[in-house]
């Protein structure tokens, strides 16, 4: 009962049943005898002719042995093991096949969790390795910007080490939050149509302060005609970005390293390659697995928590597109190709260019936001660029002081004590004069229902902290002129 046992036909036609194979695969005798045994195969392994291959090797070898997923009658899938013998008459005439198959789901299933559990562990291990690394450096120049007497070259070094080291945690909890939400989901793609080389220049753009500092020569070929696709710029970006940060993290200094773009029938093609330190044949097939990195020790050198090209992959499938992955092995480099198919609409005219995104005037702004450090440094911050700045610690104090101050723009946090953000923006818009008033979140929920949420109470903006500085005098400075609750 524990093993189906069959016969088959020369041709792999299903000669005999026995209970155990109704049992394991759902089929009574009479519902398959005369069908062809690929039937128990997913479409995959049909198109490939693996059933086939299965028997011309049983034939050669005198035996045949396999592990790997079957089909129910159900359409559900269980992990098998297979062995199939030939057999023949006395006179060396082959007759058919026998075939045996165990159901090893329960084992397949407990060794996927083990390997699972394995690399959590090794993520979490890199992420409190990653997460504490900046810590060193930010806490080192904080001491020196506390010591009385520092020289002006001094802090302006320590200030250069905490905005490079607050950019890099910033980057790891955009990494972590952004494929959280890719793998359940939850991401949006701001799709519009593109020119590649818009993507191409953008990546490189970003890219090139690492190439240049790893003193690599990096050579972009783009094709003489344009190639349009229809995505998000700043997702397809981040996926070039992706792979040419990798090219130049695991490229020994001095390397060489090639962006190109063609067109393959109807996809577009970005080929990156390097001549770095290549990916071994065990770890290539699963390179785009989550948490999965090449080196493991202690002592590796390049950081990351090991889910860019897990990114890359499942934003590039967002985009209807393909990733492929080619290397010869360690020490001989490797190539990302990343295929998109291509937009065959003719281009759209130029939109006009947006008023009022010139220099910032003084505004009355606004700040709400409980955590002390924050609230005063932005206040400090929009007052060396000009404005008249009030601030607030709780929704409560937010909302007398607009009455009294009638601000321009106001930026709100959402997590406040009391009062959420979200109900201190229906009440401001319920008073008097606060209809228009420019109401943005800076927060630090990011996901997209938190989007959905300020929008709904009222917000005309949403800014994830930390926010860039020149993001937000950019935002201040395009925001629309009102009354300030006048």
């Amino acid at each position: 009962m524990d093993y189906a046992i069959f016969m088959l036909d020369p041709e792999g036609k299903i000669a005999s049943w026995n209970s155990g194979a109704e049992l394991i695969k759902g089929y009574r005798a009479e519902e398959v005898l005369g069908r062809h045994f690929s039937i128990f195969y997913p479409g995959d392994a049909i198109a490939r002719g693996w059933p086939e291959h299965e028997l011309r090797m049983a034939q050669s070898e005198g035996r045949f042995e396999d592990e790997g997923w079957r089909v129910r009658k159900d359409g559900s899938v269980f992990w098998a093991n297979v062995i199939i013998t030939p057999l023949y008459s006395g006179d060396k005439e082959l007759r058919g096949f026998a075939k045996i198959t165990r159901d090893l789901t329960e084992r397949k299933r407990i060794e996927m969790l083990e390997e699972t559990d394995l690399r959590r562990n090794e993520f979490l291990a890199m992420l409190s390795h990653e997460l504490r690394n900046p810590l060193a450096p930010i806490r080192n120049a904080l001491s020196v910007m506390r010591m009385s007497g520092v020289n002006p070259s001094a802090l302006s070094w320590a200030r250069t080490v905490l905005d490079r080291q607050v950019e890099h945690l910033s980057r790891l909890v955009d990494d972590l939050l952004d494929v959280s939400r890719i793998a359940i989901g939850k991401i949006t793609l701001q799709r519009e149509p593109l020119e590649i080389a818009q993507v191409v220049t953008s990546a490189v753009e970003s890219s090139q302060p690492l190439i240049d500092s790893r003193e690599h020569v990096l050579e972009v070929q783009l094709p003489d005609a344009p190639l349009r696709i229809e995505g998000d710029l700043t997702r397809l970006s981040q996926v070039v970005l992706n792979l040419l940060n990798n090219a130049a993290k695991f490229t020994p200094k001095g390397g060489h390293l090639r962006l190109t773009v063609e067109r393959e029938g109807e996809m577009a093609a970005i080929r990156v390659h390097d001549t770095g330190i290549g990916i071994s044949a065990d770890l290539l097939p699963n390179v785009f697995d989550l948490f999965t990195q090449g080196d493991r020790s202690l002592d590796r050198t390049e950081g990351g928590l090991g889910i860019g090209l897990t990114m890359v992959q499942r934003l590039v499938k967002l985009h209807g597109g393909s990733v492929e992955v080619r290397s010869e092995g360690s020490g001989l480099g490797s190539e990302f190709i990343v295929r998109l198919p291509l937009l065959t609409v003719p281009a759209p005219a130029p939109l006009p260019q947006r008023a009022g995104s010139g220099p910032a005037s003084s505004r009355r702004v606004l700040v709400v936001d409980d955590n002390r450090d924050a609230t005063e440094t932005l206040e400090l911050l929009l007052q060396l660029w000009g404005h008249e700045v009030r601030s607030a610690l709780n929704g409560t104090e937010a909302l007398s002081l607009a009455v009294e101050f009638r601000p321009e723009i106001i930026l709100l946090d959402i997590g406040l004590p009391g009062m959420s953000g979200y109900e201190v923006a229906r009440q401001l818009r319920k008073l008097p004069g606060f209809r228009d008033v420019f109401i943005v979140a800076v927060t630090g929920y990011g996901q997209d229902r938190d989007r959905i949420h300020s929008q709904e109470a009222g917000f005309g903006h949403h800014l994830v902290k930390p926010v860039q500085p020149e993001v937000l005098q950019e935002l201040i400075a395009s925001a629309p002129v009102t009354h300030g609750g006048c």
